[in-house]
């Protein structure tokens, strides 16, 4: 199911990879929700992470979940989230079918923006009171000052999906961190960068950007 703030998973992939390659560097990428969960595991477990483990990138990071969920109610964005919450509806009903009493059908049904929906279904099926209590304790927002290896951090401010007051408050989180690098670039949107000459001279400067920071760590 969903959950932006899973990291059990991530934890036991890294380890398993440490244990089987004692002597094979590793690094992650996360993208958009898959930063959050890459920050937030970093943060949790700061020095605890293998020693094999020599840095990470997040790309288009919702850092704070509650203020990402209301941005993408507005504008545009309503484009994009009246479509995931389809996908989220339709797998939430399957998962109802297997697991009767895992949350209120009524509420899915009433549910009409992110926020209701994870009020409804993500909330209580992962032990969460609300979802502003699920916001609150999956945010890497909190995690960042926890982060150990070396990290970095690439937003636009044009994200449609995050307002700027956040970028602003993880700067701040930033600063004290030697830990974290930030690139915070005033046009890229989510998960976007791209510019050059389409389609033959096309440029991807997030993919290209976090594979020379990564290669760094590890040389």
């Amino acid at each position: 199911m969903y959950h932006s703030g899973e990291t059990t998973d991530i934890d036991f992939v890294v380890r398993r990879l440490a244990h089987d390659h004692p002597h094979q560097p590793i690094v992650a990428i996360g993208i958009s929700l898959g930063g959050n969960v890459l920050l937030k595991w970093l943060g949790e477990h700061g020095d605890r992470i293998p020693s094999q483990f020599h840095g990470a990138v997040a790309i288009s990071t919702p850092y704070d979940l509650e203020r990402s969920s209301r941005s993408i109610e507005r504008g545009f964005s309503r484009v994009y989230t009246h479509y995931f919450l389809r996908s989220l509806r339709a797998k939430a009903i399957l998962k109802l079918a297997q697991y009767p009493g895992i949350f209120d059908a009524s509420a899915l049904s009433r549910s009409r923006t992110l926020y209701e929906f994870d009020n409804a279904v993500t909330a209580p099926v992962h032990g969460f009171s609300s979802a502003h209590d699920y916001y609150q304790r999956s945010s890497s927002l909190w995690f960042l000052s926890g982060i150990r290896r070396t990290t970095l951090l690439l937003n636009s401010y044009d994200d449609p999906f995050l307002p700027r007051a956040v970028l602003d408050d993880v700067s701040c989180v930033a600063q004290t961190n030697p830990a974290l690098s930030t690139e915070f670039w005033h046009h890229g949107g989510h998960v976007g960068f791209v510019s050059g000459r389409m389609p033959f001279q096309t440029r991807f400067y997030a993919e290209e950007r976090a594979i020379e920071f990564l290669a760094h760590q590890v040389a």
